[in-house]
């Protein structure tokens, strides 16, 4: 292991199997709300012969975000790779009653959420010489999609901060990628096939079958997917990389610069 990697989300889904493939270089920090999943991770790592630990964090907590990135880093060293995961999808129609507090909602954890850490890791990264971040954003950073308005907004977001960081902090070693991918296979997509279910009196097997086909490999993304794509950047030398994940290749949308 060569540092420390900190996933923000990996108490499931993607959060798992980024914790799982990270674990076979680094030591991992698995960061969450949900500390029974976050155990469950853990033990998926130590089965596969890895380390990684556990650490409760709401990610809206700047706080709280600052202090556990310094702890984890006096008690397990520097964190060399940092992946932004936490997210929250929650479908709404334009001009629902729940207004700013729904967009503040998803700009809370989709995007603040993702580069608060970045924010407070870039002092240290800089001094070091090195650091990588990635941040899982979605295909709704590419595009639109009707009654996700607050959750493409925040991706966008997110897109758009990566692009510009990667620039920005290039010469300092600092490599910052993006991570576009339709549905994947996970609880986020289980709770959308829920809802399609209760408004639409489809199966729920129906559902996952038309969210499959809305992917343009005509199948959900699985969250090992989004792992190998993740550890395909962490091990570049590049920065700026931002990759779509259709549901079969990994289609480059930006291939990025060279660190210097």
């Amino acid at each position: 292991m060569t540092g420390v990697a900190f996933v923000s989300g990996g108490g499931g889904g993607i959060g798992a199997a980024l914790c799982r493939a990270l674990a076979h270089e680094y030591l991992v920090i698995a960061a969450g709300r949900n500390r029974e999943r976050l155990d469950e991770t853990v033990a998926a790592v130590a089965a596969e012969g890895r380390v990684a630990h556990a650490v409760e964090l709401d990610v809206t907590d700047a706080a709280r975000t600052a202090a556990v990135l310094d702890e984890v880093q006096a008690s397990h060293g520097p964190i060399e790779c940092l992946v932004g995961n936490a997210g929250v999808a929650i479908s709404a129609p334009i001009g629902a009653p729940q207004g700013e507090d729904h967009l503040r909602r998803h700009l809370e954890v989709n995007f603040l959420g993702a580069v608060r850490p970045l924010e407070h890791l870039v002092p240290v990264w800089k001094a070091a010489g090195q650091g990588t971040a990635v941040f899982i954003a979605s295909s709704a950073a590419l595009m639109g999609y009707p009654y996700v308005s607050a959750y493409a907004a925040s991706k966008h977001a997110l897109l758009g901060y990566a692009r510009s960081a990667s620039q920005e902090l290039r010469r300092a070693g600092i490599g910052v990628h993006t991570l576009c991918p339709h549905y994947v296979d996970s609880p986020m997509t289980d709770q959308s096939v829920a809802r399609i279910v209760a408004t639409t009196g489809r199966s729920a097997e129906e559902a996952r079958e038309l969210l499959a086909a809305q992917n343009p490999g005509g199948r959900l993304v699985t969250p090992d997917e989004v792992a190998a794509a993740t550890m395909q950047v962490v091990r570049s030398n590049r920065t700026g990389i931002v990759l779509e994940l259709p549901g079969g290749d990994p289609l480059v949308r930006e291939p990025g610069q060279p660190l210097e």
